[in-house]
């Protein structure tokens, strides 16, 4: 499917799309809308559900398919993924099954969403410490902050592909190719670019993604990614029938468990919310995550510019930092503020004429609107809410 011809066909867009008809919505860094389609595959789940088993070779069909989707988006093999959401979920059981010793270090961001916080900080208990990167500007996490936060008791980084509230995307193969030179494992929280950036996991060992946000999924389905290197290594910390073996739903007295990722995923699969997902998958990939990524890049780049000239000023510029400099660490989030205004009643004026944007907060109490378009958004969209802007 050509993107540029799905935008400028205004029907079918709309028709993809139905919020388009209810709003202009610029909140895909929260939770998104899900696409016709994918809503479609749904509700003939669960019509077929109610008439047939909810298991059967339909179902196991689209089930499989989202597994293979996953691990096209990611350049990995099927059998690495695991059907897990939420994104917390699958942080939580790699910090929960490494066979961490005491003295070992687990470097994270202590201002990443807090998904990507807790799990390494309650490791302490464990004997492990963590390590707290302080970057200069929130979010922006480079090699060279990284590295000197490192030392021989390193065991894993985490880290998010891109801020919740700033956007830095960071540079994954780069990062994850040094942490590997070094024998570190590398972990990823990638909910806020997987369906919108394109993402490769050659350096990457563990991932977690729920589907709600740039990839247009349900709501509780995601993906945990798992490099087949590192199955001796991660042991499923959550055990049940489907991940391990259970001849005839008997328990045995040993724990073996099954081959590839399904380790991981130990009892009965979210199935209408990961047949959404394989929809939703579907549908990016037909369109191709580089044409989505320049497309959203090419939005942000106008819509941000524009909103300069209303006196809104991005997130990061207070801190010496030109935002839209180069592309490599970009991404689809934009966070703004403005000296005059009260962010959160712009936020209700922009509610009231139907645009939803997120209104954010940093440790410090600073409010930000942010706003996250997707490809499907368009320019007379974005036109609209620079108008009701003006007028806020």
């Amino acid at each position: 499917m050509d993107l540029q011809a799905f935008i400028q066909d205004e029907v079918t867009r709309r028709k993809a799309f139905p919020v388009t008809g209810q709003c202009v919505f610029l909140g895909h860094a929260g939770v998104a809308p899900l696409p016709r389609a994918t809503a479609d595959l749904m509700r003939e789940f669960l019509d077929r559900a109610s008439h047939h088993r909810q298991e059967d070779a339909w179902t196991e069909t689209w089930v499989e398919a989202s597994r293979r989707f996953a691990a096209e988006l990611l350049g990995a093999e099927p059998g690495e993924i695991a059907l897990l959401g939420p994104t917390a979920l699958g942080l939580n059981l790699v910090a929960a099954g490494l066979p961490w010793r005491p003295g070992d270090e687990v470097v994270y961001y202590p201002d990443d969403y807090p998904a990507n916080v807790y799990p390494w900080v309650a490791l302490r208990a464990r004997g492990v410490t963590p390590v707290a990167l302080r970057p200069g500007a929130p979010g922006v996490i480079t090699w060279d902050l990284l590295e000197a936060a490192l030392t021989e008791r390193t065991r894993l980084v985490s880290l998010a592909t891109a801020h919740f509230l700033t956007g830095y995307r960071i540079d994954v193969d780069g990062i994850g190719r040094k942490l590997h030179e070094r024998g570190v494992l590398f972990c990823l929280d990638a909910i806020q670019t997987l369906g919108a950036f394109p993402l490769r996991v050659e350096h990457v060992d563990f991932l977690s993604a729920d589907s709600h946000k740039w990839l247009l999924g349900p709501a509780g389905a995601g993906i945990l990614y798992v490099s087949r290197d590192t199955f001796d290594i991660l042991q499923p910390a959550l055990l049940g029938s489907w991940n391990v073996v259970s001849p005839q739903f008997i328990a045995q007295d040993t724990i073996a468990f099954y081959e590839g990722a399904r380790r991981y995923e130990p009892g009965m699969l979210n199935l209408p919310g990961i047949v959404g997902m394989a929809a939703s998958l579907e549908l990016l990939l037909s369109l191709g995550i580089d044409a989505i990524s320049a497309r959203i890049l090419e939005l942000r780049r106008g819509f941000l510019d524009r909103l300069r000239t209303l006196g809104y000023r991005h997130c990061l510029e207070a801190y010496g930092r030109p935002p839209d400099t180069a592309g490599a660490d970009l991404s689809g989030i934009i966070s703004v503020s403005h000296p005059e205004k009260d962010l959160p009643e712009v936020a209700r004026r922009l509610q009231a004429a139907d645009i939803v944007v997120s209104l954010r907060h940093n440790r410090a109490g600073e409010a930000f609107l942010r706003f996250s378009p997707h490809f499907y958004n368009t320019e007379a969209e974005l036109d609209h809410v620079l108008e009701v802007l003006g007028r806020s």
